[in-house]
Formats: structure tokens, C-alpha cells, sequence
């Protein structure tokens, strides 16, 4: 499979999820859950989807850009940043074991890494046009 589909596809599951994680935490587990972990889970949704839709457009260009393998790699971040990040705080807010809240920042961290990849591929972008 190619790199660019493979990443389109985990951009569609990963906004499926976003989009069902958020109703349902509003639906069904606002009566359930307190309100610091509804927090949580909607904290957990925005960067999901913030960050899917990054890996979302990485996937559009990865099949025609001189930086592909950069912008793979920043693909790789956001999607492991995004399971880190967010699924610790949907982990944290179900199960209340706030140990998980030690993968949170280290999501972060591969979203600052991501970010950065496309800084730099966007420096090497404008350098090969000269």
C-alpha cells in the first residue's frame, strides 16, 4: 500500500473516531462522567481532530512533493501524537488512573516534533526553488 493512502485512510478513521468519541461523550456519558473528565475527553477531541485533519492534507501531499519523506515522518508524529495525547486523556477520563496523564505530554511532544518536520520541509521547499 502506498504511503500517501495509507495515511488517508488513518486520517478517515482517526476523524470517524474524533466525530463518534465527541457525540458520545456529550450523548452518553455526560450524566456519567464528571465534568474535569469530560475536559478531558473534549481536550482529547480537538487535538485529534485539529491534528487529523494535518495528517489529512500530509496525505494529499505526499504523492507529488520533493519532501515526502519528511512529510511522512510528520504524518507518523501527528498520528503517534494523537493516540499518546488524546487517547491517554479518553483513557484518563473512563478509567480515572491519572498515571496515564505521563503519556499526555509525550503526545505533545510528537505534535512540537510534526510541526517542526514541516518547518523544515517548508525551508527546503523554498531553498530547492532556487
Amino acid at each position: 500500500m502506498n504511503i500517501h493512502r495509507t495515511f488517508f485512510i488513518i486520517a478517515a478513521v482517526l476523524g470517524l473516531t474524533s466525530v463518534a468519541i465527541g457525540a458520545f461523550a456529550a450523548h452518553g456519558l455526560s450524566n456519567l462522567l464528571s465534568e474535569k473528565a469530560l475536559g478531558w475527553i473534549d481536550t482529547g477531541v480537538q487535538y485529534q481532530m485539529f491534528h487529523t485533519l494535518a495528517i489529512l492534507l500530509l496525505a494529499a501531499c505526499l504523492k507529488q512533493s520533493a519532501q515526502s519523506r519528511i512529510l511522512a515522518y510528520a504524518a507518523g508524529c501527528f498520528t503517534a501524537g494523537i493516540l499518546l495525547f488524546s487517547g491517554s486523556l479518553y483513557a484518563m477520563a473512563i478509567t480515572n488512573l491519572t498515571g496515564l496523564a505521563l503519556l499526555t505530554p509525550i503526545g505533545g511532544v510528537l505534535f512540537l516534533i510534526a510541526w517542526s518536520l514541516l518547518i523544515y520541509a517548508g525551508i527546503r521547499l523554498d531553498a530547492a526553488d532556487k
